[in-house]
């Protein structure tokens, strides 16, 4: 080789390697390419979508009245149910929102969106976040519950979390200025959370702001009592206390459920034997190595429980298991009923997503979301019905933002738009995201200037709820 041939440059492939092709499933390594342009394409966002646009509310022709939305989501419950769904929902109008994310997502699709897609809740609301055991044990806190999870517009959550934080202080006695700052600081902990993951490598991102870093990370000390109260509730808070309540010895020396109505109530010798055999199907959407643990349990009953708020009405089951010590592990196999969310993503310019099993997709869009899930999720199909299937009292405990003190409401409201930045960048990459939000407030000062808005809708809206109660348009059981 002559001094000419031993200069001339090396051409490679486009991946910045000649043994090494792309891969699909990983990221094209393109030679010279810029680390930063996720970012500087978020920041291109913000001429498309100016950030303070974000405070815009449309309640436009068309929109369903309280009522005529709360009787549609009815549909396809447990008729005799269905009264205590909407007795709970007009507790307050923190509750009807709870139980209205479907109407929301309504409104929600007349707003402006940068078209990011994102593993959303669908339903991040300030409920929806909670304490629950590892594989260990030990508690993590996080997002719990993804009913309504789609791939959609990250802002959705963000949206629908500040409106809740507003609604949750006005209920705890909060003065306005502290609860629209309460907004605001739950979007301005997202927008700095997701900055400091953008700086982060990948790996070290994907597993930040460990729970016992949380508090110091949001500057949420005053909410450190709360917590550690919550924790040692959660910490008893499983199978085995349950089923010491809800169980006695059978006749035949196992054990079965007692019927506590209406919440718990035993089901018919059929309907319990369907819930049972769906367990095979199950145990094949499992990890394999999680099969000789469950193969270690025989089932012993199952009964018919009413969950949530949202959730009243679907149908949900609890199913007894015993090891060869009588000890218990509880599964609770819940419908899986579409997101609501679903027929409003076109709208914001979203496309619908393929069809699959609605426990299948709750299952996936948690995992993706949270970063450590139930080692026992996994889901069923029951006379025709999809459910998805999880250990019940994992562990879990909860705060009631609605109860916190007036000074602890931002300590919460940081909290929660913390975790909703690290689930949103475990599906979309931070970068760009962090790079849409920017340094300054201008995001979270229209984020808050919608949450007072649409919670001032949601109040109205409750309003209208209560009235159909009072004067007999809809059936409503108080305080169950």
């Amino acid at each position: 080789m002559d001094e000419d041939e031993a200069m001339a440059p090396v051409q490679r492939s486009a991946s910045g390697s000649d043994r090494i092709p792309d891969v699909p499933g990983f990221a094209r390594r393109a030679a010279g390419q810029d680390p930063d342009s996720p970012k500087k394409a978020g920041k291109a966002l913000r001429a498309v979508v100016p950030r303070s646009s974000h405070d815009t509310m449309v309640i436009g022709p068309g929109r369903p009245d309280a009522v005529q939305a709360v009787e549609e989501s009815n549909r396809g419950r447990v008729p005799e149910l269905t009264p205590i769904r909407v007795g709970r929902m007009a507790a307050s109008p923190f509750a009807f929102m709870r139980g209205s994310a479907g109407l929301m997502a309504h409104d929600l699709a007349a707003t402006p969106v940068t078209g990011v897609v994102a593993q959303i809740c669908g339903d991040a609301h300030a409920a929806n976040y909670g304490l629950y055991g590892d594989v260990r044990g030990n508690l993590v806190i996080d997002l719990n519950d993804f009913d309504e999870t789609v791939l959609g517009p990250w802002e959705w959550d963000l949206k629908r979390l500040a409106t809740s934080i507003v609604l949750a202080g006005r209920e705890a006695g909060a003065d306005e200025e502290t609860c629209r700052r309460s907004a605001f600081d739950a979007a301005g902990t997202y927008r700095r959370t997701m900055r400091l993951l953008a700086k982060l490598s990948v790996l070290d991102a994907w597993n930040a702001i460990a729970d016992e870093e949380l508090v110091s990370h949001t500057d949420a000390r005053d909410l450190l009592g709360t917590l550690e109260r919550v924790s040692e509730k959660a910490r008893n808070n499983t199978s085995a206390r349950f089923a010491a309540k809800s169980t006695v010895v059978a006749p035949y020396g196992g054990r079965h459920f007692v019927d506590t109505p209406p919440v718990l109530r035993r089901v018919p010798d059929k309907e319990a034997a369907a819930v049972a055999a769906s367990l095979a199907e199950y145990l094949e959407t499992l990890s394999e190595d999680r099969l000789p643990l469950l193969a270690r349990y025989a089932i012993h009953d199952v009964a018919f429980r009413v969950v949530g708020t949202g959730s009243v009405g679907t149908r949900s089951y609890v199913v007894l298991l015993i090891d060869h010590r009588g000890e218990p592990l509880v599964l609770q196999v819940k419908e899986a009923r579409p997101s609501v969310l679903l027929p409003h993503l076109g709208a914001a310019g979203f496309e619908a997503p393929e069809p699959m099993h609605e426990g299948r997709r709750v299952v996936l869009g948690q995992k993706r979301m949270q970063v450590v899930s139930d080692i026992l999720l996994g889901w069923a199909t029951v006379e025709g019905r999809p459910f998805q299937v999880r250990q019940f009292r994992n562990r879990k405990g909860s705060v009631d933002p609605a109860a916190l003190a007036a000074d602890q409401i931002d300590d919460y409201a940081r909290m929660t738009g913390a975790l909703l930045a690290r689930a949103h960048a475990h599906s979309v990459d931070p970068r760009l995201l962090a790079g849409y939000c920017g340094k300054n407030e201008e995001l979270d000062e229209a984020v808050a200037g919608f949450a007072v808005l649409y919670a001032d809708r949601t109040e109205a809206d409750h309003a209208e709820l209560v009235a159909a109660v009072r004067s007999g348009r809809l059936a409503a059981e108080l305080g169950v």
